[in-house]
C-alpha cells in the first residue's frame, strides 16, 4: 500500500484559518479509514492527519472536517473517498530497499523457474521503486521475458500508481545502483531534464501496475504467484487484518512459494500458512 511521506505543518496561506481537528473529527476518520483501506489510525497521528487532510478541505472549500466527514458519508462512491485514502497513505521507498531480499529472490526464481515463467506480486507498489527492483533482479536471473509482465505490482494510492507506471526518477535516486545496472535499464534526460532518468520500455514492460485494495473482497490478479513482497504494509494494520491477508495470501502462492515481509514485521507466531525462512522471509507451509 505504500506507506512514508514527509508531513510538514502547512503554512497559514496553505490551511484555512482557525480549522480544527476535534478528537471527535479525529475519532471518526479514523473509523472511516480503517473500514476502507484496514489502516489504523490512532490518537497520536493526530497531526498527520490534521496536516494531510487540511488541503482537502481547502481544495473543496470546506470550513470543518465534520463537513468533510459528512461529505464521505453522504456519498459513499465518490471520487473523494480515493482522495481520502491517497491522504493518509503513507510511501516510503527505494531502489533495492532492504537488499538482502535481492538475492534470496534470484535464487528462488532460478530453482522455480518453469518454462520461462516466474511471477511476482507486489502488493504495495508506492511509486515503483521496489517492482522495478524485482524487475532488475529477475532480469539479471532468468534472462529477459519472453511471455510478458511477471511482475503484478498493486498499490491502493492512485497518485503513487501513476508516478510508478511513468518510471521516471532524479538520477539521485539511483545513485546506489551499479554502473552496469544503470546503463541496461535507465534512460539519461537531456537539457531540463538532467537530472531525471527513465526506466528504459523493456524493463517496464516487465511489470503490470494496477489499483487493487488489499481489503477488497477479491483481488483481480493472475494467481497463483511464486513470490509475493508485501514489505512494510502489515506495521498499518491490527492483528485481525494481518491474520486474515496471511490466509488468503497463502491461496495465492505456488507450492514452494515465498513470502517477503518487511524488516519490523514478524509473522511466524500468529499463522499456520508460513515458517519463517530468515531475514523476514517466509515459506509456504
Amino acid at each position: 500500500m505504500t506507506y512514508p511521506r514527509a508531513d510538514r505543518p502547512d503554512s497559514s496561506e496553505n490551511t484555512p484559518s482557525k480549522l480544527v481537528l476535534s478528537n471527535n473529527d479525529l475519532s471518526r476518520l479514523s473509523e472511516l479509514i480503517y473500514q476502507r483501506a484496514g489502516i489504523v489510525v490512532t490518537s497520536q497521528k493526530h497531526d498527520m492527519v490534521f496536516n494531510r487532510l487540511s488541503r482537502r478541505l481547502k481544495m473543496l472549500n470546506l470550513s470543518h472536517f465534520s463537513q468533510y466527514i459528512a461529505l464521505l458519508e453522504q456519498n459513499p462512491n465518490s471520487d473523494e473517498w480515493q482522495s481520502f485514502i491517497n491522504a493518509l497513505t503513507t510511501n516510503l521507498t527505494s531502489f533495492f530497499r532492504e537488499s538482502y531480499h535481492f538475492p534470496v529472490l534470484a535464487e528462488h526464481a532460478r530453482a522455480q523457474v518453469r518454462g520461462g515463467e516466474y511471477k511476482v506480486w507486489c502488493t504495495a507498489a508506492s511509486t515503483g521503486e521496489e517492482a522495478y527492483s524485482i524487475a532488475m533482479t529477475l532480469d539479471e536471473a532468468l534472462g529477459s521475458s519472453l511471455v510478458g509482465p511477471r511482475i503484478w505490482a498493486t498499490d491502493i494510492d492512485t497518485e503513487v500508481l501513476e508516478k510508478a507506471n511513468k518510471g521516471i526518477y532524479r538520477a539521485s535516486d539511483i545513485a546506489s545502483l551499479t554502473p552496469a545496472q544503470k546503463k541496461s535499464w535507465f534512460l539519461r534526460g537531456t537539457g531540463e531534464q538532467q537530472d531525471f532518468v527513465k526506466v528504459n520500455k523493456q524493463l517496464r514492460s516487465t511489470i503490470h501496475f494496477q489499483q487493487l485494495n488489499l481489503l477488497a473482497s477479491s483481488w483481480n490478479v493472475p494467481e497463483p504467484f511464486d513470490a509475493i513482497f508485501c514489505r512494510n504494509v502489515m506495521i498499518y494494520f491490527d492483528v485481525k487484518t494481518q491474520q486474515l491477508l496471511l490466509q488468503r495470501f497463502a491461496k495465492m502462492i505456488k507450492p514452494g512459494g515465498i513470502l517477503f515481509a518487511g524488516h519490523s514485521e514478524n509473522f511466524g507466531h500468529m499463522t499456520k500458512h508460513f515458517r519463517l525462512r530468515g531475514q523476514s522471509v517466509y515459506n509456504l507451509v
